[in-house]
């Protein structure tokens, strides 16, 4: 199987990219930033779902480049998506915990908000990557 036909459909990316930062406040509900910066076990599940938002990112990037073009918003910075996964996955050993921290408290639940504005029902039909404009979140 080649990577053309691995290729996702932009649904299910979004559903990956879902999942991902919603596992990571999930992790971090009922938590304060000290116990976060205590807890490595909670800091390299909450890692590991960055990793996936930024692959994913990647992927939609190279796989779906009409819908990235069409999207430009500052609520998905695609190019910072990527790079703070490549940041995470690289340099690990220098990981600014307190960016995460306000990654995952201020920038996922807007990044949840524009993935649930174009996200289809699960009954849906397959996904062309033709969505309205960008929400405006504000900034």
């Amino acid at each position: 199987m080649n990577a053309k036909q691995r290729q996702l459909r932009l649904h299910d990316y979004f559903e990956h990219m879902l999942e991902a930062s919603r596992l990571c406040a999930a992790y971090l509900a009922g938590i304060n930033k000290a116990e976060f910066f205590a807890s490595r076990m909670i800091q390299q599940a909450v890692l590991m779902n960055i990793v996936i938002i930024g692959e994913t990112a990647t992927q939609i990037r190279d796989e779906h480049p009409d819908f990235v073009k069409a999207n430009v918003n500052p609520a998905v910075p695609w190019h910072k998506m990527i790079g703070m996964r490549n940041r995470m996955a690289h340099g690990y050993f220098d990981t600014d915990f307190e960016f995460v921290w306000d990654t995952v408290k201020t920038h996922l639940p807007l990044l949840e908000h524009f993935i649930a504005t174009r996200i289809e029902p699960q009954n849906g039909p397959e996904s062309d990557g033709a969505t309205p404009s960008s929400p405006d979140f504000g900034m």
